[in-house]
């Protein structure tokens, strides 16, 4: 025990005086350099959705080009969260988070500035490595900076800024096209990731665990193809077909090295990347199941809410993402509560309360919905879908973070955001295949009398329908009102399956949920090590 003696007051009673945790104002600045850094990597997710039309024109790219623009940040990122998040845990995450910045800095600077789609992807795939490096040690580096009684409020700002992040950076992005161009998307990531390389150098402490056994690079490997094998088969699977040989193969890699991957888990116990045998407790399992299901729903309910407001409705994409914000506000205000509620009543009654709320809000959509009823008519629902959800992800990114040890707080920080992307792929994949399916049924029954070529394009998609509506002369009204209300539809009964999905959480989390308040604070190992 260290006898140096300090002027300012012990912080918390369950700290010893050297235990090394930074005071108050540096933890304060801590959480806005981490935030901020979090804020580029969500914003960055999203933000070429609003510029796809632009993509295509400005590099002469094929739709599906313009796709893998998106897709190859989030699978990349996916990817290699794992990996990286045990990397910092290893050699230091302020190191790690420092050189993460520096590389999603240069490659979104590449990328603004990209003469060719080649360029672009490379960039992007670059951006994804950076992403990988930041987003798991901005909440490691919460999880190791600040005491037990305080790391839930903190965590509870980060899932906010996770949670709502995304639609933020949407907005932002949206205005950014409207006002400029999309070469100025990356104007955002680039200033935000230079605001947290500053706070960073100034104020993030480093923290590393100091290994007992070597990097476990087979672990390593199998789960970047296991990941890289199923986000893949989700994200190409609608467009390519589920029955495609590249997409069976796909699946099939994937599931393979997913199985390897456990194994070989198993084999190294202690020494292993992940040790999945703390899967069988009730926060890792619980945490994990909620995060995986939430996220999912929400990307779901984005893949409907676009195309409503944007082709039912007609609004711009500007104004659509301006639609989404009351969501996104309170989204982030329920997961700054959600500590408080949970300190009082436990976490596992947080999380259903979170989850009951969502299906409330889900199921107010799909009963109140309607073309003619426009955005009054979803807002009830989108609120409570907001609250309910900033309930439910904050107690289970603690559950998780908590059910390792602090010296792995990378890996398991990592953990909690590969469970975030694969249940936003999983959301994306099968509410937008349920909503397709839906729409198509609901459409066939309205193109009675409608030409077979008109009427095969309007199958594809409500936008399809109203773009091949204003060239269907008398029946153009007729087919714009049957191709909105065959959405409708559609979105009534992904909305019916999100209900149902999250009736069955809830049920899981009453029986399965985590029990206690939060994770308890071991002594720091003797093997670890700290400093400013």
């Amino acid at each position: 025990m260290s006898t140096h003696q300090s002027p300012q007051p012990i912080r918390e009673a369950e700290h010893a005086p050297d235990d090394g945790l930074p005071d108050a104002r540096r933890r304060r600045t801590i959480l806005v350099a981490v935030c901020v850094a979090l804020m580029a990597v969500i914003a960055s997710v999203s933000g070429l959705n609003v510029a796809q039309p632009d993509l295509a024109v400005e590099f002469g790219a094929s739709q599906s080009t313009i796709l893998w623009f998106i897709n190859v940040y989030t699978l990349t990122l996916a990817a290699l969260l794992l990996p990286l998040g045990a990397v910092g845990d290893r050699f230091g995450r302020r190191p790690t988070l420092v050189a993460g910045l520096v590389v999603f800095g240069v490659a979104s600077s590449a990328a603004g500035l990209a003469p060719s789609s080649e360029v672009m992807l490379a960039a992007r795939t670059l951006s994804g490595v950076g992403a990988a490096m930041i987003m798991p040690i901005t909440l490691a580096v919460i999880t190791s900076t600040f005491p037990a009684k305080e790391r839930g409020k903190a965590i509870g700002v980060w899932t906010g800024v996770a949670g709502g992040g995304g639609i933020l950076g949407m907005f932002l992005s949206a205005a950014l096209v409207d006002v400029a161009s999309w070469r100025w998307l990356f104007v955002l990531p680039v200033a935000l990731v230079a605001a947290a390389l500053v706070l960073t150098l100034r104020s993030v402490p480093d923290s590393r665990d100091v290994p007992r056994h070597s990097f476990d690079m087979v672990g390593a490997l199998t789960s970047v193809v296991a990941v890289v094998g199923l986000i893949f088969v989700l994200q190409e699977g609608p467009e390519r077909g589920w029955g495609a040989p590249v997409t069976l193969l796909g699946l099939a890699v994937g599931v393979v090295a997913a199985v390897a991957f456990v194994v070989w888990e198993l084999r190294r116990r202690d020494a292993a990347l992940l040790d999945v045998r703390l899967f069988a407790e009730r926060s890792l399992a619980g945490g994990s199941v909620t995060l995986l299901a939430v996220f999912g729903v929400q990307a779901g309910i984005f893949v409907v809410l676009f195309p409503f407001l944007q082709a039912v409705l007609g609004w711009s994409g500007l104004l659509s993402t301006l639609a989404l914000m009351p969501m996104a506000v309170l989204m982030m205000a329920a997961s700054g509560l959600a500590p408080r509620l949970a300190a009082r009543v436990g976490p596992r009654a947080t999380m259903a309360a979170g989850i009951l709320l969502a299906g409330a809000g889900l199921a107010l959509m799909a009963a109140v919905v309607s073309v003619d009823g426009g955005y009054p008519s979803v807002l009830p629902g989108m609120l409570a879908m907001g609250a309910g959800m900033g309930l439910a992800m904050t107690p289970s990114t603690e559950a998780i973070t908590g059910a390792l040890p602090r010296e792995h707080q990378g890996v398991a920080s990592a953990l909690n955001d590969v469970t975030r992307e694969f249940g936003t792929a999983l959301g994306v994949a099968l509410l937008g295949a349920l909503l397709s399916a839906g729409y198509r049924g609901a459409v066939d029954d309205r193109l009675d009398g409608v030409p077979a070529a008109t009427a095969d394009t309007a199958r594809e998609g409500v936008a399809n329908a109203l773009d091949v509506a204003d060239r269907a002369g008398p029946q153009a009204g007729a087919l714009a009102r049957a191709a909105r209300e065959s959405f409708v539809e559609g979105w009534q009964q992904a909305m019916w399956a999100g209900v149902a999905v999250m009736a069955v959480l809830f049920v899981y989390v009453l029986a399965r949920g985590p029990r206690h308040p939060g994770p308890v604070d071991a002594p720091e190992p003797a093997d670890a090590t700290a400093g400013s």
